[in-house]
């Protein structure tokens, strides 16, 4: 049989940052008392009408302007019918064939749509220590209900679980930065369902997908993923075939579990919302929509990766704005040195240095100042110190703040400066390696580690490795 490839196309629920509900008056809140923020509208009274939330639908263009998205000019709710405790008007305001945003892309992953909607209740599940009487229960709060949505659907463009988790986590981060919601998968601000089918690789056609929902981290979404391909492959592979259903992953013990059978769009029997008008954008909401975006993670990598940097330290940067700036003042500071090897001191050694110290908020916390970070990798570059004894000054600074040079006078980490002692520190080193320098003669280079690691013992850390390796080489070609 042909190799299998994984479809996947992700779902992404963004709960929008307004202060009130999409269409009623309640405040938003998250950890409140249960039940405390209602009205009949949100609770779905008789005679009750909804009102659209403006705020809701600037934040939704902002959205489809982020993700290159085509804009309608004209949309409309419908009604989503479905009868669940947690929508206590047995439909869903949401909308179907006439979204406010059209197809779009972030990255090299298209967009199909991305819509407004409200939110569901919250429904908690009471165990046997809750029973109700006699028997276990379901319980609603309705704070959440009806708070503002818009649901991003992707086109099935990602083939790996790694890749869609870490696509999802580039789309999180662009929200974040638009400031439309805080996107916290803890907080449910951000909920993130997976479509997985699977198909010979190479084909074109798609086969029956399954859906994956309530992962609240984007290491269980990529595990999720991945116990599902898994599943569909050896269910393909045995002769059988793939069920269209919603399943549930657990990853305590890494099993997925049937919720029940995937709805197609004709069982909510979609019609108009005859209670809300449709929503045409004025040219001056575009325009503020495309104005009000600051510089977003795509644009950031494009813009690292020309000048140098490789693609997961741009990616790294460009998904921590904060640390980002930092490595551009840096770079500014640091004048004649490449961004690459600034990047590389920022996403590498004080990035390690600082969790290793425990410092929390990143490098833009830290006590080292980006002119301070460059004047480090200043001397570093200039071999005045060694990239070993930049690492020991680089942790006296996140401890204790401070400029480098005086740092490196008052520890005596200069770099050894007379070839002499140097040459004479390499040979004796040989000399006590015996079976390492016979090793690099018979081919193995990698042996010459024992004996730059004695020189370095010796030296603590002040000789230049390349000069070290250089003087190993010359004495046993000689």
């Amino acid at each position: 049989m042909a190799e299998l490839e994984a479809v996947i196309g992700l779902e992404i629920h963004v709960q929008l940052a307004t202060k009130t509900k999409m269409f009623c008056g309640c405040e938003l809140s998250f950890g409140d008392e249960p039940n405390v923020h209602t009205c009949p509208i949100c609770l779905a009274h008789p005679g009750v009408l909804p009102v659209p939330n403006e705020k809701a639908i600037r934040y939704a263009l902002q959205i489809g302007a982020a993700l290159n998205c085509e804009i309608a000019p004209r949309s409309i709710f419908h009604r989503k019918n479905y009868f669940y405790p947690d929508s206590p008007k047995a439909y869903q305001i949401s909308q179907y064939d006439i979204p406010i945003c059209g197809p779009g892309r972030l990255g090299d992953i298209r967009i199909h749509r991305a819509h407004l909607e409200e939110d569901a209740a919250k429904t908690i599940h009471v165990g046997d220590s809750g029973r109700i009487h006699g028997s276990a229960a379901s319980l609603v709060d309705f704070n959440r209900g009806g708070t503002p949505l818009v649901e991003i659907v992707t086109e099935p463009d990602l083939r790996d679980p790694a890749e869609a988790a870490n696509w999802a986590r580039l789309l999180r981060e662009t929200v974040r930065q638009l400031g439309v919601s805080d996107v916290s998968m803890e907080e449910g601000s951000l909920r993130v369902d997976a479509n997985i089918s699977v198909r010979p690789a190479g084909s074109d056609q798609l086969g029956t997908k399954t859906e994956l929902k309530n992962m609240n981290s984007f290491r269980f979404l990529q595990r999720g993923m991945e116990a599902e391909y898994e599943r569909q492959c050896a269910l393909v592979e045995a002769g059988g075939t793939v069920e269209q259903e919603t399943l549930h992953f657990d990853p305590a013990s890494g099993t997925l579990t049937s919720l029940r059978s995937k709805e197609e769009a004709h069982d909510y029997r979609y019609f108009p919302e005859p209670d809300l008008v449709p929503i045409v954008p004025t040219e001056e909401m575009l325009r503020e929509a495309r104005e009000a975006l600051p510089e977003l993670p795509v644009a950031r990598i494009e813009r690292y990766e020309g000048i140098g940097l490789a693609g997961d330290v741009a990616l790294t940067l460009a998904t921590d704005p904060e640390t980002a700036d930092y490595f551009e003042s840096a770079t500014a500071a640091a004048d004649g040195i490449e961004p690459k090897v600034v990047a590389n001191w920022v996403t590498g050694e004080l990035a390690a240095t600082l969790r290793q110290a425990k410092v929390e908020g990143g490098a833009a916390a830290s006590k080292v100042s980006p002119e301070q970070l460059a004047a480090l990798i200043a001397l570093v570059q200039e071999k005045e110190i060694s990239h070993g004894s930049g690492k020991t000054v680089l942790g006296i600074m996140v401890a204790e703040g401070g400029e480098p040079a005086p740092i490196v006078e008052r520890e005596g980490l200069a770099q050894m400066s007379d070839s002499g002692e140097l040459e004479a520190i390499v040979e004796k080193a040989m000399a006590d390696n015996p079976d390492a320098v016979e090793k690099i003669r018979e081919g193995n280079n990698k042996a010459i580690g024992a004996i730059v690691g004695a020189v370095m013992r010796e030296t603590k850390g002040r000789a230049d490795g390349g000069e070290v390796n250089r003087l190993i080489q010359e004495r046993i070609n000689s």
